[in-house]
């Protein structure tokens, strides 16, 4: 088989995980996209490995090693990931991202009472009236 129809293949699996990164809202879309990224490094970590071994004559198989380490470190990272996303779900009720990082900043959409960077807007003082802002 030539290298060219893994390396294809896992430029595909690449970019659909990117897209997924950055076009999803939904945290475990987001996780589940970065496990298509490193998947497609698997695969040109292990599509390498048996190039250059069947060229070289080589027996060590360090892609194949590699592509284990990443395997193992991707496990840890879905289990924290969703760890996180499940004590963030049920803090705030939502695992949307946009929603999320509103809520870091402080910033409440909904609250009348307060301008854009989340600080609340002093009433008037008595005998004073209250400036129309645009």
């Amino acid at each position: 088989m030539h290298l060219a129809y893994p390396a294809v293949l896992a430029a595909l699996l690449f970019c659909t995980g990117l897209y997924g990164v950055l076009a999803r809202r939904n945290a475990i879309l987001v996780l589940m996209s970065v496990e298509l990224m490193l998947n497609a490094v698997n695969l040109n970590l292990v599509a390498f490995d048996a190039w250059l071994s069947r060229a070289a004559e080589d027996t060590l198989h360090s892609g194949q090693a590699l592509a284990l380490f990443t395997i193992a470190v991707a496990a840890a990272e879905i289990g924290i990931g969703l760890a996180i996303v499940l004590a963030v779900y049920r803090n705030r009720g939502t695992s949307d991202i946009d929603r999320l990082r509103d809520t870091a900043e402080g910033h409440d959409p909904d609250d009348p009472d307060s301008d854009a960077t989340g600080r609340a807007i002093p009433a008037p003082a008595a005998g004073e009236k209250a400036e129309a802002t645009a």
